[in-house]
């Protein structure tokens, strides 16, 4: 149990209640695509046990989303389409429209669709009650988002993205710039940097520290930082990107301690990651100026 990817909210109301957390979940469950059923989604548990939607270790819960999706490539629909089109060709004489074309495209997806595999992805989220945070376990934006909106819908407590005072890639510039982030935190031998005139000028560094001179090289032609690899306390590695995403997060220097069962397994885990999230997670927003209040 270690988040490697992580998409940050806040809890709109400090004070919200989560009494009723489990039962609010289960009126959304995920459940099995059957039939014509392209994709379900719902909540699911997110730990060991097969019930459970809400696993809670002292004051951090941890709560999990899922999606089950067929798997139907369109390549497939569209073979099987073109042999029924032949073979219509042949015992009528003429090739069908387009029309009749998009008709057999339609009865051959349903006819595969109730045939075909399904796959379920699991999205974890760590509520912290004490400090409010949310956290999706995503590098996708998108897929958060689906999480953040089916969460509102469900429980009704609001959420809200993170803001700093300074942007992450104005400070990510300054501090590869000058060779200099906060004592807490490490540059390290990743980044990419890019033109703020021209979106798709890129310059990649990895694991390669540019030197000083092509650093303000890159700034005086209108580069800015908007990944940079970065370390914490010599206790965490992790990607920061423009839009304050963390990603690739790693723990460095930190040996399990054998459990006697799974159980105790995960619950050791969910308590290491969490504590340490915990003060990762404000003293990345101190050295970006501090969050803004909303």
């Amino acid at each position: 149990m270690w988040f490697k990817n992580i998409q940050i909210y806040r809890l709109a109301d400090e004070a919200v209640s989560f009494d009723r957390l489990e039962e609010q979940l289960s009126a959304q469950t995920l459940q099995s695509c059957l039939g014509l059923d392209a994709q379900t989604k719902g909540w699911m548990p997110p730990g060991l046990e097969e019930t459970a939607l809400v696993y809670n270790h002292g004051q951090q819960t941890l709560i999990a989303f899922g999606i089950e999706k067929k798997l139907l490539p369109t390549s497939v629909v569209n073979q099987l389409a073109r042999e029924r089109a032949q073979e219509m060709e042949v015992r009528l004489g003429y090739a069908p429209g387009r029309k009749q074309m998009k008709e057999i495209k339609e009865i051959v997806y349903r006819e595969l669709l109730s045939r075909a595999f399904a796959v379920r992805q699991r999205t974890h989220i760590w509520i912290d009650r004490v400090d409010s945070w949310f956290v999706v376990e995503s590098a996708s934006v998108a897929k958060a988002d689906i999480v953040v909106e089916a969460f509102i819908k469900s429980t009704g407590i609001g959420l809200r993205r993170i803001r700093t005072e300074m942007a992450p890639v104005s400070v990510m510039t300054t501090w590869v710039l000058n060779e200099d982030a906060p004592a807490i935190f490490s540059i390290d031998s990743d980044s990419i940097f890019r033109s703020r005139e021209d979106k798709n000028v890129l310059v990649s560094y990895i694991r390669q520290f540019p030197d000083p001179q092509e650093i303000t090289r890159h700034v005086r032609t209108g580069k800015e930082v908007i990944k940079l690899a970065l370390t914490w306390r010599d206790r965490i590695s992790f990607f920061l990107d423009e839009n304050l995403q963390l990603k690739r997060l790693t723990r460095l220097d930190m040996e399990n301690e054998s459990a006697e069962s799974a159980e105790e397994q995960f619950d050791s885990d969910f308590f290491l990651m969490t504590s340490e999230l915990r003060q990762l997670l404000p003293e990345l927003m101190e050295a970006l100026g501090g969050m803004v209040a909303e």
